[in-house]
């Protein structure tokens, strides 16, 4: 599968899988479920509300035409469906998606879906970054979400053991933005297994603080963090 670098917020790029055609299948089918449900619950609710049919249909059908594009925008690219498949909608060039992005997808949606999903399937399948229409109209796709697979940085900070030896002294140069920064890269190095923000992270901090040392970089970012909590910790005593 493809991948697409996804920019976060502390300007670091991140390697996310493109989504599978079978698990945007299953997301799509958790939507369905959710509409269906949604739709026996409001006609019995309606059924009795004592409204014209053309109120009824309005008030219960709106919400569904309106479902993805809603959910996307204001749920960061994502529905119920997608989250619970660990899916999200991102634009191709790495930023956040727009409510343009979003609509450009919405806007195409009923073509995609067509003949069964046919259209869309067909364009997920042919696409290099498995696009459907409403994608390649916003220059969005839908990517995989891994869970994290070990301890965060924070809660290996939490064990670092009495009568800790600072290796690297230099840390308290360092800005608190910088340690918020390093336990990003460190996150999403142990959710997604992309090296290379963390690699050029190291080689910056290693010329910052003029250290040179031939430490693995995943070593070295988590003693600079603990070094970091020692001495701030000692600081504040």
């Amino acid at each position: 599968m493809p991948t697409i670098n996804v920019r976060t917020t502390q300007n670091v790029l991140i390697q996310y899988q493109v989504a599978g055609l079978w698990d945007r299948i299953l997301a799509f089918l958790i939507d369905g479920a959710i509409f269906f449900a949604y739709l026996v619950i409001m006609e019995m609710i309606m059924s009795e509300s004592g409204l014209s049919r053309a109120w009824i249909v309005t008030i219960i059908y709106l919400p569904i035409f309106l479902y993805n594009l809603m959910f996307e925008i204001l749920m960061n690219g994502q529905t119920p469906g997608k989250m619970a498949m660990q899916l999200r909608v991102v634009r191709l060039d790495g930023n956040s998606p727009t409510i343009l992005n979003y609509l450009f997808r919405f806007l195409l949606w009923p073509v995609d879906v067509i003949m069964a999903g046919s259209v869309a399937i067909t364009c997920i399948v042919l696409t290099p970054n498995a696009q459907r229409l409403g994608d390649i109209a916003g220059g969005t796709t839908v990517v995989k979400l891994k869970a994290v697979a070990s301890h965060s940085a924070t809660q290996i900070l939490k064990s670092i053991e009495e009568g800790y030896v600072v290796q690297f002294p230099q840390v308290v140069n360092l800005s608190d933005q910088d340690i918020k920064l390093i336990k990003e890269v460190l996150h999403f190095n142990l959710q997604f297994g992309n090296s290379e923000p963390r690699n050029i992270l190291t080689a910056k901090i290693k010329v910052l603080l003029g250290i040179d040392s031939d430490m693995p970089p995943i070593n070295f970012l988590y003693t600079i963090l603990k070094d970091y909590q020692h001495l701030t910790s000692q600081m504040n005593d």
